[in-house]
């Protein structure tokens, strides 16, 4: 006759449970190095790039030459929470940006999000109505990972960035993120 031990009915769930959760602690690990950081950031953007193949990218060593030069507008596709949090210099929301393009005539128009997604697909959608703009590769996280700073709503630079979610936290080590 078989008998379990009463005092641990389920005592065999024990180790796979524990190596699940092992398993899933470390796929959530973040790398420990701003190089890590930033190659991580770069192959999840790459990796999503399939959903907007049609889409223009700019690279952001590229972005921050133009904005150094006063020649690009950046429209954050973010969220008015994350927005909130802060933003490139001088950038402007979808709704801005869409109530009056011509406002921003000459400057190249770079859409960013975090990592590159909803811009990507933003910029998508934009050029099959005759809109023209360049996704920032990476996003803000590629952004600062090329030495790019941020401002708050206020306008005042700050080191905080909202990153949409723990997954995205690759900023640089000097910034703090938040999701």
């Amino acid at each position: 006759m078989f008998c379990r031990p009463a005092h641990r009915p389920f005592a065999f769930l024990a180790l796979p449970l524990l190596a699940a959760l092992s398993l899933l602690a470390a796929c959530q690990e973040q790398p420990k190095t701003d190089p890590e950081r930033q190659a991580k950031a770069y192959a999840l953007y790459e990796g999503y790039k399939k959903d907007f193949p049609e889409a223009a990218e700019m690279r952001p060593e590229e972005a921050l030459k133009l904005w150094r030069e006063s020649g690009v507008v950046f429209i954050d596709a973010r969220s008015e929470a994350e927005r909130a949090v802060s933003t490139l210099p001088g950038a402007v929301s979808e709704h801005d940006y869409l109530a009056d393009p011509d406002r921003f005539a000459g400057k190249q128009a770079v859409i960013y999000c975090t990592i590159g997604y909803r811009s990507g697909v933003l910029v998508q959608k934009l050029a099959a109505k005759g809109i023209a703009a360049a996704n920032l590769a990476s996003g803000i996280l590629g952004w600062l990972h090329a030495g790019g700073t941020l401002v708050d709503a206020s306008g005042v630079p700050t080191k905080r960035v909202h990153v949409y979610g723990r997954t995205w936290d690759l900023a640089p080590l000097a910034y703090t993120a938040v999701w």
